[in-house]
C-alpha cells in the first residue's frame, strides 16, 4: 500500500464537533413520506457519515416534535369535536410524538435524542431556554411592544389565532390562496393588516379587527447583520447558493406594487406618499413604489386604501412576532404590562434544537453549560436540515435572532466571529408530479405505509438519489400508480444496486474464498489500479458529502460498485479458465479490499446490511473510522498472515428485498 499521507492533500476539513438537526414535525400527525424522504434520511446519512469521519463521540444528532402552534390546537379541537379523541392536548401530542419516533426508528434514523418541545425533561428545559432567550433579547434592546390588529370573529365572539383566518397572500407575485394571519403556506411573512380578503375559518365571515399588543423582534434593524452574513457565506462557505438568493429577496427595501390601470389618471396621489422612488417597466403591468422604511411604506398604503386602490406589497423585513395569546404555548416572561402571553411557535422552534442539545447532554452527565461547546465554539459546527419553505425562518429570522443574543442593538457584530448554524435546504419532494402535504388535496402516503412495499434501505437509497438539492423531484412508487401505467418501479433502481449488484459481488467473493481457500484471505499487495480507483471513489465521495451533494454520492457508489463487480466477473473467469491460483488470490484480495471500502461508504446509507457484512469480514468497529479508510483488511487488524472470514451460508443476502418483491 502507498503512504496514506498521499491522500490527505486538498481534502475538505470537517469540524472537531458537530450538531446535526432535522426540522421538527408538528405534533398533530404522524410522519408522511416527505418528512422522511425530503429531510430525515439526508440528515441521518450525514450524521452517520460524520460519526465515522470525526468519531461518534464528537457528533450529536437531535430533533423532536414541535408541540405548539395553532395548527396543533386546531387539529386537537377537531379530533375532540368529531369524537375521535377524548384526552388532553398533552396526551394528543404525546400520542403523535410516539408514532413519529417509532417511524423514524423503522427507517433507521439514528437520532441521539428525539425530544419534544412540551413534554418531559426536554419540555422543562425548553421553557427555561425560552425564558433566557427573551430576557437576553430584551436586555440587548431588540424587542419592541407593538399594537397590531388581530382578527376577531363576532359570531363566535373570540379572537382568532393565526390558522383560524385565511385569505390571499399580499406579497407580489405570490399565488397562494392559503395565507393565514401573518404568513402564507409558502413561508412569506407580512403584517396582519396586509392580508387580502380575510375570512374566519369558524364562521366563514369577514372578521373584525381588534388591536392587541405583542412582543416583536426588531428584524428590520438587523438588515445589515443579515447582509453581512450573506456576503460572508458567499465568499467563505459551501452553502447552497439558492438559499442565499432566497434570503436576498427579503433584504429588498419596502415596496408597493400598484396595477397601472388603477394608477392611470391618479398619479397626483403620489405627492401624499412619504419619500419614495418609482420604478416603471413597460413590460410589467404594475408600478413599483420603493420606500426607505416600513413606516413610510405603511403611510403610503393608507393613502392608497383611502382612495380605494388595490395594491400588493413586496418581500422585505417586517417585525418578527415573538408572542401571541394562545393558551397552549411556552410562557413569555411577564415584562412591563405584558402578561399572560405565550411564544409564537416559530421563534421558539428556532432555539428548540438548543434545548434538545442541552437535554441530551444533561442526561449524559454533562454540566449545564456544556451545550455552548457544541453551539458556540469555533471548532464545532451546527448543521440544520430544513425544507425550502422555511428558509425565511432559519436564514433570515434565526440569523438575526442568534446574532442579537450575542450583541447589543447598539453594537456592530463581527459576523466572522459568530458561529451560526450551517443550513442545508432541500427543494420539495413531490408525489406523482404534484406538491403534496398532509393539508393538501393530494394526500401523500404516510412514511409507515411505504414500509409495506419497500425496505428502509431501498427507500433511503432512492430518496438520496433524487437530487433535491437542485430541484423539486417527484416520488413515483409503482405501487401507487394506476393499472394503466406500466414500466419498472423507479423506487427500486438504487436499491437494486444493493440487493442485486453488491450482494452478488460479496457472495461470489465469499463463496470462491470458501471453495478454494477455506475462507482464508491471503495477505498480498492490492493491485495498483484497484487502489487508485478506490482512492478516487473515496475522495470524490468525501467531497460530495462535505458539500451535501447526496445524489452525487449515489453516483459515485453506483459507478464504483458496478466497476468492482465487473472487475471480479471478468478476471475470475480468466483465473478459473486457466486454473491460475495466483491470479485468483489476487482478484479475491483486490475485491475484498473494494468490498471493505464500499461497505465504509455505504455505512451511513444502509447501516444494517453493512454492519452484518463487517461481522462476516471478522473486523471490529474501527473498520468504520476514516482514519483507516485506505488500509487493507490485514492492516486494519495488524495481521501479517492470512485472515479468516466467517463462513457464508448459501444464498445469504446482506441487503434484502421486501417480502412482497420476492
Amino acid at each position: 500500500m502507498k503512504d496514506n499521507n498521499l491522500y490527505t492533500n486538498n481534502r475538505p476539513v470537517f469540524p472537531k464537533k458537530a450538531v446535526i438537526t432535522a426540522g421538527m414535525p408538528y405534533g398533530n400527525k404522524e410522519l408522511h413520506f416527505g418528512h422522511i424522504g425530503g429531510m430525515f434520511v439526508h440528515a441521518d446519512t450525514f450524521a452517520r457519515f460524520l460519526r465515522d469521519r470525526i468519531g461518534k463521540e464528537n457528533v450529536i444528532f437531535i430533533s423532536g416534535t414541535d408541540c405548539y402552534g395553532s395548527p396543533i390546537v386546531e387539529s386537537y379541537k377537531k379530533s375532540v369535536d368529531e369524537n375521535n379523541y377524548s384526552g388532553t392536548i398533552e396526551e394528543y401530542v404525546l400520542k403523535n410524538h410516539i408514532l413519529q419516533k417509532e417511524v423514524l426508528e423503522s427507517y433507521e434514523i439514528n437520532l441521539d435524542l428525539y425530544a419534544s418541545s412540551a413534554l418531559g425533561e426536554s419540555g422543562k428545559i425548553h421553557n427555561e431556554v425560552s425564558r433566557k432567550v427573551f430576557e437576553i433579547l430584551y436586555d440587548n434592546g431588540y424587542l419592541r411592544k407593538i399594537f397590531t390588529p388581530q382578527f376577531f370573529d363576532p359570531i363566535y365572539n373570540i379572537l382568532l389565532n393565526g390558522r383560524q383566518v385565511i385569505g390571499k397572500c399580499p406579497i407580489q407575485d405570490c399565488q397562494s390562496e392559503h395565507a393565514y394571519a401573518d404568513e402564507c403556506s409558502l413561508g412569506h411573512q407580512y403584517m396582519p393588516s396586509e392580508l387580502i380578503n380575510p375570512k374566519s375559518t369558524l364562521s366563514g365571515e369577514s372578521p373584525l379587527v381588534k388591536n392587541v399588543s405583542n412582543w416583536y423582534f426588531d428584524l428590520e434593524s438587523c438588515k445589515q447583520i443579515i447582509k453581512d452574513r450573506v456576503e460572508f457565506l458567499r465568499q467563505d462557505s459551501n452553502i447552497r447558493k439558492y438559499i442565499l438568493n432566497i434570503i436576498d429577496e427579503f433584504l429588498k427595501p419596502p415596496a408597493i406594487y400598484v396595477q397601472k390601470k388603477q394608477i392611470e389618471g391618479k398619479r397626483d396621489i403620489e405627492k401624499d406618499f412619504p419619500c419614495h422612488s418609482v420604478l416603471e417597466d413597460n413590460k410589467k403591468t404594475s408600478v413599483t413604489y420603493i420606500f426607505n422604511n416600513l413606516d413610510d411604506r405603511d403611510s403610503a398604503r393608507k393613502v392608497l386604501e383611502l382612495n380605494g386602490m388595490h395594491h400588493r406589497t413586496g418581500k422585505t423585513l417586517v417585525p418578527f412576532r415573538l408572542s401571541g395569546n394562545i393558551e397552549w404555548g411556552v410562557p413569555v416572561p411577564d415584562v412591563e404590562d405584558m402578561k399572560g402571553l405565550t411564544f409564537w411557535v416559530w421563534p421558539e422552534s428556532l432555539w428548540a434544537p438548543i434545548s434538545f442539545t442541552k437535554t441530551y447532554l444533561n442526561s449524559s452527565g454533562y454540566d449545564e453549560n456544556e451545550w455552548e461547546k457544541w453551539w458556540c465554539e469555533k471548532d464545532s459546527k451546527v448543521y440544520q436540515f430544513i425544507g425550502e419553505d422555511n428558509i425565511y425562518f432559519y436564514g433570515v429570522a434565526q440569523t438575526a435572532l442568534f446574532t442579537a443574543l450575542c450583541t447589543k442593538s447598539t453594537e456592530k457584530p463581527d459576523m466572522k466571529n459568530i458561529n451560526l448554524p450551517h443550513l442545508i435546504s432541500n427543494y420539495h419532494i413531490l408525489f406523482m408530479d404534484k406538491k403534496a402535504s398532509s393539508s393538501s388535496d393530494i394526500k401523500p402516503p404516510t412514511a409507515k405505509e411505504l414500509l409495506n412495499y419497500y425496505t428502509p434501505e431501498q427507500l433511503r437509497m432512492h430518496f438520496l438519489s433524487l437530487g433535491l438539492a437542485n430541484r423539486s423531484v417527484s416520488f413515483k412508487p409503482k405501487v401507487y400508480m394506476s393499472e394503466e401505467e406500466s414500466g419498472a418501479d423507479t423506487v427500486l433502481k438504487e436499491g437494486n444496486l444493493l440487493t442485486n449488484v453488491f450482494n452478488r459481488l460479496i457472495r461470489s467473493c465469499f463463496y470462491t474464498l470458501q471453495k478454494y481457500y477455506d475462507s482464508q484471505l491471503a495477505n498480498i499487495d492490492i493491485s495498483k489500479n484497484i487502489v487508485e480507483e478506490s482512492k478516487n471513489a473515496v475522495l470524490a465521495y468525501e467531497n460530495h458529502m462535505y458539500n451535501h451533494e447526496f445524489h452525487s454520492v449515489m453516483y459515485v457508489l453506483d459507478s464504483y460498485i458496478r466497476s468492482m463487480n465487473k472487475y471480479y466477473v471478468n478476471n475470475i473467469k480468466i483465473a478459473d479458465k486457466n486454473n491460475d491460483t495466483v491470479m485468483r488470490k489476487q482478484v479475491l484480495s483486490d475485491c475484498f479490499y473494494a468490498i471493505k471500502t464500499i461497505a465504509i461508504l455505504l455505512h451511513p446509507i444502509a447501516p444494517t446490511g453493512c454492519e452484518m457484512l463487517r461481522k462476516y469480514l471478522n473486523l471490529d468497529e474501527k473498520m468504520w473510522s476514516w482514519d483507516n479508510i485506505f488500509k487493507t483488511i490485514h492492516e486494519l487488524i495488524g495481521e501479517t498472515e492470512n485472515h479468516e472470514l466467517s463462513f457464508l451460508e448459501s444464498k445469504f443476502d446482506f441487503f434484502k428485498k421486501h417480502e412482497c418483491q420476492l
